[in-house]
């Protein structure tokens, strides 16, 4: 009977999600450490076996500790320690060498939670990633840019997603930049060449460094230009059909570039862009499920639970891959206008036309406060076997649907 903990600094849905597939597995006694009391947790994981509140679960040293005040309350030793969190990834990977426990190494995650280390190593391997430069002065990201052109891309070298991530277009807007955020040696910043042309993911599942699965993904419009742009909504498509020529490149690069990583056994995300000319270059690679309601979408397109199988993978080992069978879309529903949500406008019209493609919504509620993050406040998910008809579907709902701030 495997004992494991899971590491859930914050009682978010998607985190909960993972934590209770976890929980229900046959024969597993789930401990979590937390920086939630209990009782925010107890309600969501009603299999959970034993809990822990630690004052900073990316504290290595509170991580060991909570492992082992633990261990004696799920019965025995623990086997395994997991979290999907990716500024965990380092601090778990820690305190398991520290306690003993299989996974992923300390090193593999720093190349993994290091955005320019990464872009080193996938350029050491021949791999196609975005120019760039870890900065420690203003001087030295002026050179950069003197010698790239622009536009740029100013973010910290340890982000997730876009969050504190920035363009800049010319010299003066990065001066700007930087005198914002001014780098040093102890703080640098990256900044990479931006890559225009229409963006993708890949995610993938790995199980001893053997790479058995891989969906595709296209984002309408990117995330940066999402958050630079609050009118626009976003959009993931998943296309059924992702084993033609078309996806070739990143086949053949995304499985190199994870082993190149240090990949073992887990998901991973990767992001890329395909520029006009046909060419593929690697964004960044994550070592955890995607978010943003992507492992929902691999769910639906698969007809196969990818929080359960995530938790199976991690838990025993065992993956066995599923054939897609249909085209999954979502649409984020972002508010217009400040201040909280006042009015959703468009849903009847939104339920005549597209009504029978929609499989899951969460709808914005009124008095809501918006994120201000590209998933905005709300969302819609459509499934239909054909990929062109989701796409339609989800144009239409962004011109049907609209959140108002007020």
């Amino acid at each position: 009977m495997p004992n494991v903990v899971f590491v859930a600094p914050f009682a978010m849905s998607a985190t909960l999600r993972f934590a209770r597939a976890a929980a229900g597995l046959p024969g597993v006694r789930l401990g979590v450490l937390s920086q939630q009391p209990e009782s925010m947790l107890r309600a969501q994981i009603p299999n959970l076996a034993a809990h822990r509140q630690v004052g900073n679960a990316m504290d290595v040293e509170q991580l060991v500790a909570g492992v082992r005040a633990l261990a004696p309350a799920l019965g025995g030793e623990v086997d395994t320690m997991v979290g999907i969190l990716e500024q965990a990834q380092e601090p778990i990977a820690a305190a398991r060498t520290r306690l003993g426990l299989p996974g992923m190494s300390v090193e593999a995650t720093k190349n993994f939670r290091d955005k320019s280390r990464m872009k080193d190593l996938l350029r050491a391997h021949d791999l196609p990633c975005a120019r760039h430069a870890l900065v420690g002065t203003a001087a030295e990201g002026e050179a950069f840019a003197q010698r790239t052109g622009f536009p740029l891309v100013v973010k910290p070298p340890a982000g997730a997603g876009a969050k504190n991530t920035f363009r800049v277009d010319d010299a003066t807007q990065l001066r700007q930049c930087l005198q914002a955020v001014p780098p040093s040696p102890a703080r640098p910043v990256l900044i990479e060449e931006f890559i225009v042309g229409r963006e993708y993911s890949y995610d993938a599942v790995s199980l001893g460094g053997q790479h058995l699965f891989h969906s595709i993904s296209e984002y309408y419009p990117s995330p940066l230009e999402v958050m630079e742009t609050p009118w626009i909504q976003w959009c993931v498509l998943l296309p059924r059909e992702i084993d033609g020529d078309e996806f070739a490149p990143i086949r053949d690069a995304a499985p190199r570039a994870l082993s190149a990583l240090g990949m073992d056994t887990g998901m991973t995300h990767t992001e890329w862009f395909r520029r006009e000319d046909g060419s593929i270059a690697i964004s960044e690679v994550a070592a955890r499920p995607p978010g943003a309601q992507f492992v929902t979408l691999l769910s639906l397109a698969h007809d196969l639970d990818f929080y359960r199988a995530w938790a199976q993978l991690m838990v025993f080992g065992s993956f066995d891959p599923p054939e897609r069978q249909w085209s999954v879309g979502v649409a984020f529903l972002r508010g217009q206008g400040s201040g909280n949500v006042v009015a959703i406008r468009g849903v009847e019209e939104a339920r005549r036309e597209i009504g029978s493609l929609i499989v899951e919504a969460k709808l914005p509620q009124r008095g809501q406060t918006p994120a201000g993050s590209y998933e905005g406040e709300g969302y819609v998910i459509l499934r239909h076997p054909e990929t062109q008809v989701v796409k339609d579907g989800l144009a239409r709902l962004v011109t049907l649907l609209r959140v108002e701030l007020g």
